[in-house]
């Protein structure tokens, strides 16, 4: 996909398949377990795009924290006024705990449907804001390239969508059986 908002270093294209026939030879699983193969793939995805979540969430409070202690406002640090960093640490220490119980689980080989689902959607609905309070702490500079804070939240923002969106996840959780 040409001109993507975020994760430019990720290669990303289209496939179409028409009229196709694999040998039952190269079948991956058995016959009628294609849905519940490609459900296993879905939750390793969203594990995977939420600990990266928290890798993201993690880029901005050092960045955000490394900034507040350099820069000054009225003959003060900014750090002094920053309780934005505090929601920063609220949100990866959840977004740690919930992707941590979701690895549990899957290592044990547990089903993690529910728990893959609510990380995903947690950790990167925190890493938008943290990135988006990263932006607003580094003020202008923020919302330029000369910082990393820039990339961080366009990043962020792809994260939210793929593997599934929060509109998705909700009636996931609101409905597991």
């Amino acid at each position: 996909i040409k001109g993507k908002l975020g994760v430019r270093a990720g290669s990303t294209g289209w496939l179409a398949f028409d009229n196709v026939r694999i040998p039952a030879e190269n079948r991956v699983g058995e016959e009628g377990e294609g849905f519940k193969i490609a459900m296993s793939c879905i939750d390793q995805g969203r594990f995977t795009v939420g600990a990266g979540a928290i890798g993201l969430i993690q880029a901005c409070l050092d960045a955000s924290v490394k900034y507040c202690h350099e820069r000054e406002a009225f003959g003060q640090k900014i750090g002094e006024f920053q309780q934005k960093i505090a929601y920063m640490v609220a949100g990866l220490e959840a977004s740690k705990g919930l992707i941590l119980k979701a690895a549990q689980l899957k290592n044990h080989g547990i089903r993690n449907t529910r728990e893959t689902s609510l990380a995903k959607w947690f950790a990167c609905d925190a890493a938008l804001q943290a990135a988006d309070e990263a932006i607003q702490i580094h003020g202008s500079y923020g919302f330029s390239n000369e910082y990393p804070v820039e990339r961080y939240w366009r990043n962020a923002r792809g994260a939210v969508i793929y593997e599934g969106t929060r509109e998705l996840h909700q009636p996931i959780q609101a409905g597991y059986e």
